[in-house]
């Protein structure tokens, strides 16, 4: 079970309290989205496999790991940081081959970042106040208030950042002291499962971090579970809908990180060559696979042709290809599934009246590639405005003042990311304020796992990165006095 660029990795076995177990489930292959030839093969998680992991995860929580204090636990968590960085190279190589992610990314977000997080929330756990005292209102004396760890957490993550998107879950969750059921993608199986052996080779008391892997089901299995006291999701709004309902019928705390359409306001004073150099990866950073993505760019219509003759320049000038190339911008897309989907919104968008200025078709060549696409003057409504592609898709919205630019960037249903670019920063952040969004750039979007990323409206509930994912692993009591 060693990563390897040449031999498939073959997983018959999900790891679940601190050992392999065999699993009834069939085989879930993976295939390399550029070469089109097998990564390797999980396993179909079952309901049976869910329940030994939860019962694992419960297990700990009462015993060794249960009785670990702060100080333990970052010691543990910097121990698994250390054996990360240590295979880092065979994790991110994994990630590239499992979903077509360019390597330069894949070891920045699948190996650096991740070992980051561990270090960072490892640190914050060291300095968490779990028990204050106050002064009572109504009567005499004091309360104490006391927070806990909720208990056992079930991650479920996507494909696309596999690694980060992960971390950004499990490291705040054992600083707090959780145990936890890790669902990864079923597309990106393969990756969460080196993880799970880096916990096996450090001695992670067992049933901490358990993996089980599969699709839908297995995920479902999961969210049902009655063991389990947390989801957290991050994926599409649509799954995200129904995870929250299913939560909801159970009473059980859930945090959603969802999808996005977010908006590039370009002010009248902006730089173009500045706005387009940062909009070439802001915009179709991971072939357009980001949630955050800034998949509109809105232009003040006094300078439209300025600006998307630059941008049409940018994404013709994008290099597309093997994702193993160390100069490779953009690589495929994850699935044909996905290709296709992306197809489907530029050829709707096409056949009712937008115009596509560049791109607009799979590339012909081996793999799930699209080209990259501008498009112009679709209608505000139009499904291709308010759709999240999750390809390499940028709209162009033209706006005629200020306040109608501010209309178009509030005027779908996500509040994920957004940017305004202007030559003066104090008239970019009275912009940034009014945007009904949960993170927002000046000149750039450079979201920072010190600070709070999270969306408003179907963008998800909740907040990760920062101080504040911590609450979302912890259950508040109080000891009245």
């Amino acid at each position: 079970m060693s990563a390897t660029t040449t031999e498939p990795l073959v997983f018959d076995t999900n790891f679940i309290g601190g050992g392999w177990r065999d699993s009834a489930g069939g085989p879930l292959p993976v295939v390399n989205p550029a070469t089109l030839e097998p990564v390797g093969t999980a396993v179909e998680g079952t309901p049976e496999d869910v329940d030994a992991a939860v019962l694992a995860a419960a297990s700990a929580l009462r015993g060794e790991w249960g009785r670990t204090d702060a100080a333990a636990r970052a010691e543990w968590m910097e121990r698994l940081a250390d054996e990360l960085e240590r295979i880092g190279s065979d994790v991110s190589d994994l990630v590239t081959d499992e979903m077509g992610q360019p390597v330069w990314l894949s070891q920045a977000l699948s190996s650096a970042v991740p070992v980051n997080q561990l270090r960072y929330y490892a640190g914050l756990g060291r300095s968490l106040q779990t028990e204050s005292l106050r002064d009572n209102v109504v009567f005499p004396g004091r309360t104490r208030v006391r927070r806990e760890p909720v208990g056992v957490v079930g991650l479920i993550v996507p494909w696309n950042y596999p690694q980060s998107l992960l971390m950004a879950k499990l490291a705040p969750a054992l600083a707090v002291g959780c145990t936890v059921v890790v669902k990864p993608a079923g597309e990106t199986p393969l990756d969460a499962l080196l993880l799970a052996q880096a916990v096996e080779r450090i001695g992670l008391p067992a049933g901490v971090v358990n993996v089980v892997t599969g699709g839908r089901e297995t995920g479902a299995a999961l969210v049902d579970h009655p063991g389990v006291q947390k989801i957290a999701f991050t994926g599409s709004t649509a799954a995200g809908r129904r995870i929250a309902a299913r939560c909801g019928e159970r009473l059980v705390p859930v945090t959603l990180e969802l999808g996005g359409k977010s908006a590039a306001v370009v002010l009248d004073d902006a730089d173009a060559a500045a706005v387009v150099a940062d909009l070439r990866g802001n915009s179709f950073l991971n072939s357009g696979q980001t949630c955050f993505l800034l998949s509109r760019v809105l232009v003040p219509r006094a300078r439209r042709d300025e600006l998307v003759d630059a941008l049409v320049a940018t994404a013709q000038d994008l290099r597309v290809g093997d994702p193993r190339s160390a100069d490779t911008e953009l690589g495929p897309l994850v699935s044909d599934r996905i290709r296709s989907r992306v197809g489907g919104l530029v050829d709707r968008a096409r056949d009712d009246g937008a115009a596509v200025l560049t791109g607009g078709r799979p590339l012909d060549r081996e793999g799930y590639y699209y080209e990259p696409t501008v498009i112009d003057g679709a209608a505000p409504d139009s499904e291709i405005i308010q759709t999240e592609v999750f390809g390499p898709v940028v709209a162009v919205q033209e706006y005629d003042d200020l306040e109608s630019a501010i209309a178009l960037a509030n005027g779908t249903a996500y509040g994920l990311g957004g940017a305004v670019y202007s030559a003066d920063e104090d008239r970019a952040l009275e912009v940034a304020r009014r945007m009904a969004t949960g993170t927002v750039g000046i000149n750039g979007y450079r979201p920072d796992h010190g600070s709070p990323f999270g969306g408003y409206k179907d963008s998800g509930l909740g907040r990760e990165h920062g101080p504040e994912a911590l609450e979302n692993f912890l259950a508040t009591k109080s000891i009245f006095g």
